[in-house]
């Protein structure tokens, strides 16, 4: 037996258009059960106007400016977050200026330093190096020790770091985090450390991003090589 296409039942979703088409038809047709009926409105957040117009009430209407605060804020948000990273950003391509300008290893140590304090504002900055004859300004590691502080084969570190203490010389005591990148340099290779350290606890976290101290790792890794290996 065939069945036409008007005897097809009607799917779950066209049920309800079709539900939704006769009750606008019933509304059109009966406007007053929609205006005599206060509770229903309320509840719609509607209200009547003095010309008995249905019109936006007070619950639409905060609604919307709710969703209009929401907006300005997520853009504040985002304005701000753009900010920061362009003075990051500006304040990061200024220091790789400071570290390129150094005229020895002793001044690259002192530059590290200055760059830390003056240019992000933290508590110290500075470079480490492994054996042999230590520079000037540099801290002396043993050999291993940059293992024992940042991990075999890890990178960067970031976070309150209770190993690197002995990089921060006499600020130690007041250092709360610290953000650290092993440094490569010469050949044969001598490893070493950068290290940045602050007095505010929540400064460096495990959670953010190392990519800024990697980097200015690699530039000095760069610059270090225009002076022999100690």
């Amino acid at each position: 037996m065939s069945m036409d296409a008007n005897d097809m039942p009607l799917t779950q979703d066209s049920s309800r258009a079709a539900n939704l088409e006769v009750m606008r038809g019933l509304l059109r047709g009966n406007p007053e059960w929609l205006r005599s009926d206060p509770q229903l409105l309320t509840e719609l957040g509607l209200r009547l106007d003095a010309a008995n117009i249905v019109d936006f009430g007070p619950v639409a209407l905060s609604r919307v400016s709710a969703a209009h605060q929401r907006e300005s804020s997520a853009r504040k948000r985002l304005e701000t977050m753009a900010r920061a990273n362009f003075a990051a950003q500006t304040q990061t391509h200024a220091a790789v200026i400071d570290v390129l300008r150094a005229d020895s290893l002793a001044d690259l140590a002192e530059r590290v330093d200055q760059l830390a304090r003056l240019r992000f504002g933290l508590a110290f900055g500075g470079l480490a190096a492994e054996g042999g004859e230590t520079p000037s300004g540099w801290v002396t590691l043993v050999e291993g020790q940059t293992d024992l502080i940042l991990g075999a084969s890890v990178q960067a570190r970031l976070g309150r770091l209770p190993t690197a203490a002995g990089l921060f010389g006499s600020l130690a005591p007041v250092i709360e985090s610290a953000a650290l990148a092993r440094l490569k340099m010469w050949s044969p290779a001598r490893q070493g450390v950068i290290a940045f350290g602050s007095t505010e606890s929540d400064a460096f976290t495990p959670e953010m991003g190392a990519e800024l101290v990697a980097f200015l790792a690699k530039v000095v890794e760069r610059t270090v090589e225009r002076w022999p290996r100690p």
